[in-house]
């Protein structure tokens, strides 16, 4: 019995061209109590294995994350099959608004301590005590009030290309970085203030709304489905878009354009450009912003280090990566000195604490 992918990228690949069918990039998440996380796990994998779902999932005793690609036709029998799963009966799924059949190349479920990295003890606290979930239009309309505080929760590398108008755009790596930077600068507006909070699908904000309940903030609301969600209900219901540039997301497209607003730049010549790409030098594969003239001139690589370690044959690059492993380059997401045009690091929230 198959419970793991045994195909590589490229023979993936190979078989989706082949296929000619339209595919869907999904995500969702649900916090909910999952006594095996492993039977559950295989469980998974052997289903979805079978509907030709391609992924990143994570699994644990608090629920499941998942993004993931699935060809159109077998959409309903997915659905359905979710709708088996007590917990997961009826849940959001959050469709892509860019479609792209190659988002997702190999089926990973994983069981994990957590669906996210929080550096949280849930034992301290009411998970699901969770904060106000606010629709599009609801959204906007609390962000223009002046007694708003809005905060973006994703990383710094995401923020950089696309974030709402006015929104604390914390500078960090990971989201158990902005859990204690957020509070801190925010200690003296917890009753007087709305914190209202996003992310990407939403995930982030609804544990995080409940851990700043529990720290005392008295009005803590999230936007409901994140920005994916938010992008359809604007063109759905032809709300304003308050959203500016790309939401980054966690698949091989990367972003997907919510505005034709272009906020950040190429770290290597500051062109005005959003689009990000790993290095190709498969010692180092630093995620950072590289616009369509410095990919050409460096064969795209961040540095003309890594584009000559990139053109020696093969057998050369395993040599010199042998013994030596990933650069830690690959964890700085786009920091890097030798990217001269990289985002300018500061405390983004003395700019609302200077008000």
């Amino acid at each position: 019995m198959q419970l793991y992918n045994n195909l590589s990228a490229k023979e993936r690949a190979k078989l989706i061209e082949e296929a000619g069918k339209d595919r869907l990039t999904i995500s969702f998440y649900k916090y909910a109590q999952i006594e095996s996380p492993k039977n559950f796990r295989d469980n998974l994998f052997i289903k979805w294995n079978a509907l030709d779902v391609l992924g990143r999932i994570y699994v644990a005793n608090e629920g499941i994350n998942a993004q993931l690609s699935i060809p159109a036709d077998n959409f309903n029998e997915f659905k359905q099959h979710l709708d088996t799963i007590d917990f997961l009966k009826n849940v959001r799924l959050n469709i892509a608004i860019e479609q792209d059949n190659f988002s997702f190349l190999k089926l990973k479920i994983k069981v994990r301590s957590k669906i996210v990295a929080d550096g949280l003890n849930d034992d301290t606290f009411d998970v699901t005590n969770k904060g106000i979930h606010l629709k599009a239009q609801a959204f906007n309309d609390i962000i223009d009030d002046p007694n708003t505080v809005l905060v973006d929760m994703r990383n710094h590398y995401e923020s950089e290309i696309g974030h709402f108008k006015n929104a604390i755009t914390p500078d960090v790596d990971t989201f158990r970085d902005s859990l204690s930077i957020i509070e801190e600068d925010l200690k003296a507006h917890k009753e007087d203030k709305n914190l209202v909070m996003y992310c990407t699908g939403g995930i982030r904000c609804e544990k995080a709304s409940a851990y700043y309940k529990h720290r005392g903030f008295k009005n803590v609301f999230q936007l409901e489905g994140g920005i994916i969600n938010y992008a359809r209900q604007i063109e759905k219901e032809g709300l304003e878009n308050k959203f500016i540039g790309k939401n980054f997301v966690f698949d091989d497209r990367r972003s997907e354009r919510i505005s034709d607003d272009i906020i950040a730049n190429c770290h290597q010549c500051g062109t005005p450009f959003d689009t990000h790409t790993n290095c190709a030098n498969d010692a180092c594969h630093l995620l950072f912003i590289q616009c369509d003239t410095c990919k050409t001139e460096l064969d795209n690589c961040c540095s003309t280090t890594c584009k000559d370690i990139h053109n020696l044959p093969q057998d050369q690059q395993k040599q010199l990566r042998k013994g030596q492993g990933n650069s830690n380059d690959i964890f700085k997401k786009g920091r890097v000195d030798h990217l001269e045009h990289k985002k300018d690091l500061r405390n983004i929230f003395e700019v609302f604490n200077s008000k």
